[in-house]
C-alpha cells in the first residue's frame, strides 16, 4: 500500500469508527468529534458583518471609559442627565418639574442638551417638545396624573419568556459588551406583546410626538442594541436619517428586558439604556461647562431595575475630569418601593414636587 493510500485508508477508517462508536453510545458523533476541539469562528464573522452593515446608520456611540469632551457637549454651557427608574421614577420627575416650573425655572429653554435614559427619556422628550408645559396646565396635576399613569402602566402577570429575560438581568455581575448581549438576547426572546403598546402610549402623551418626527432638537435618548450590546444613542440629526420618530427613541430607551419591548430603532431592536455600567451615560456630556445630573440612586444604595454594577459616582468623577462641573441631584426611593408598581406614582409626585422647593434655588445659583 502507498503511503498516500495508507493515509486515506486510516483517514476513512478512523471517521467510520467515531460515527459507528457514536451510535453506540461511547463516543460522539463525527462531526461533533471533528468540531469540539476547534473554536468556531462565527462570531467575528458575525461582527464583521454587523459593523460593516451598520456602521452608517450612525447610531452607535461606544461607551467611553475614561472620557474625553464628547462631540455632542464640547463647547455648551448648560447639559443636562436624567437617569431611570421605572413608572415611580416617571412620575417623580413630573413633580420635580412641576414644582421647578412654579419656581421660575423653565427646564424646556435652559439646558442645551438633554441626555435621557428610561425614565430620564421620557421625561426630557416631555420637557423639549414642549408637552409638558402644556400638561401641567391643562390637567389637575395632582389628581389626574396618578390617574392616567395607573392606566397605562397596569400591573400584569408575567409569561415564563419574560421572567426569564427578567430573572437573567438579574443575575448579571458586570457591564460587558457579552453580559449586554446575553440579556439582549433573553430580551429579544420575551413575549411582551401585551405590554408592547403601552409603553409608547405612554410617550405619545408625555411627547405630543405624532410618532412622525424628532421635534426636540436638543435631546438624545439611550438604548442597548439587543444583538450587538453597543451603546445606541438617538439625536435628532440621525433620527430623521433612519426614521425614527422621538416616541420610539424615548420607548426604546424605556424598554426593560421582560418588561417590555424591545423597540425597532430603525434596523436595530434596542433595550433599556440603563443596560450597562454607565446607567445615566454622562459621558455624553463630558466637556460640557456645567451639568446638572439628576439619578434614581447613587448607584449603591436604593431600588434597582438591573444588577450590573452601577458605579455612577466614578462615571461623575470621570467628567469632572474634562472640565465639566456637575450638580449631581439623588432622587432617592422609599424602602420596598417596588418601581414598576402604578400604585406608587400618586406618591412619587408628590415626593418630586416637595424635593423641588429644596433643588430650585440650588439649581438657580449652579446655572446663574
Amino acid at each position: 500500500m502507498t503511503q498516500s493510500s495508507r493515509r486515506n485508508f486510516l483517514k476513512t477508517s478512523a471517521i467510520s469508527t467515531v460515527a459507528i462508536a457514536g451510535a453506540s453510545g461511547v463516543m460522539t458523533d463525527s462531526a461533533g468529534a471533528q468540531s469540539m476541539p476547534r473554536k468556531s469562528n462565527i462570531q467575528s464573522r458575525a461582527n464583521e458583518i454587523s459593523h460593516k452593515l451598520f456602521d452608517d446608520d450612525g447610531l452607535s456611540i461606544p461607551i467611553a471609559i475614561k472620557p474625553t469632551p464628547s462631540k455632542l457637549a464640547k463647547g455648551l454651557d448648560r447639559a443636562m442627565v436624567l437617569g431611570g427608574g421605572g413608572e415611580y421614577y416617571i412620575a417623580w420627575y413630573c413633580g420635580f418639574f412641576h414644582g421647578l416650573f412654579e419656581a421660575g425655572l423653565d427646564m424646556a429653554q435652559l439646558p442645551e442638551i438633554v441626555v435621557g435614559t428610561s425614565a430620564g427619556s421620557y421625561m426630557g422628550s416631555s420637557l423639549l417638545s414642549g408637552q409638558f408645559a402644556r400638561l401641567r396646565t391643562e390637567f389637575d396635576f395632582f389628581g389626574k396624573f396618578p390617574e392616567i399613569f395607573a392606566k397605562l402602566a397596569p400591573l400584569t402577570k408575567p409569561n415564563i419568556s419574560q421572567m426569564r429575560a427578567d430573572q437573567i438581568n438579574m443575575s448579571a455581575t458586570d457591564g460587558s459588551i457579552e453580559t449586554r448581549k446575553i440579556i439582549g438576547n433573553a430580551a429579544l426572546a420575551a413575549n411582551n406583546k401585551l405590554n408592547g403598546e403601552r409603553i409608547e402610549n405612554l410617550v405619545a402623551l408625555l411627547t405630543g410626538d405624532s410618532k412622525k418626527d424628532w421635534p426636540a432638537s436638543r435631546m438624545y435618548t439611550t438604548g442597548i442594541d439587543c444583538y450587538t450590546g453597543e451603546r445606541i444613542v438617538v439625536g435628532q440629526q440621525v433620527a430623521r436619517k433612519n426614521g425614527i420618530p422621538l416616541t420610539h427613541g424615548a420607548a426604546a430607551s424605556s424598554s426593560l428586558p421582560g418588561v417590555a419591548g424591545p423597540t425597532l430603532l430603525g434596523q436595530r431592536y434596542v433595550m433599556d439604556g440603563g443596560i450597562c455600567s454607565n446607567p445615566a451615560h454622562v459621558d455624553l456630556v463630558a466637556g460640557s461647562k456645567r451639568a446638572l445630573i439628576i439619578t434614581l440612586t447613587d448607584g449603591v444604595t436604593g431600588a434597582i431595575l438591573t444588577t450590573i454594577p452601577h458605579p455612577v459616582a466614578q462615571n461623575i468623577e470621570d467628567i469632572k475630569a474634562t472640565g465639566t462641573k456637575v450638580k449631581w441631584i439623588v432622587a432617592g426611593t422609599p424602602k420596598d418601593v417596588d418601581l414598576l408598581d402604578p400604585r406608587q406614582i400618586a406618591g412619587a409626585l408628590r415626593i418630586g414636587y416637595e424635593r423641588s422647593k429644596i433643588e430650585a434655588p440650588k439649581i438657580k445659583e449652579f446655572w446663574a
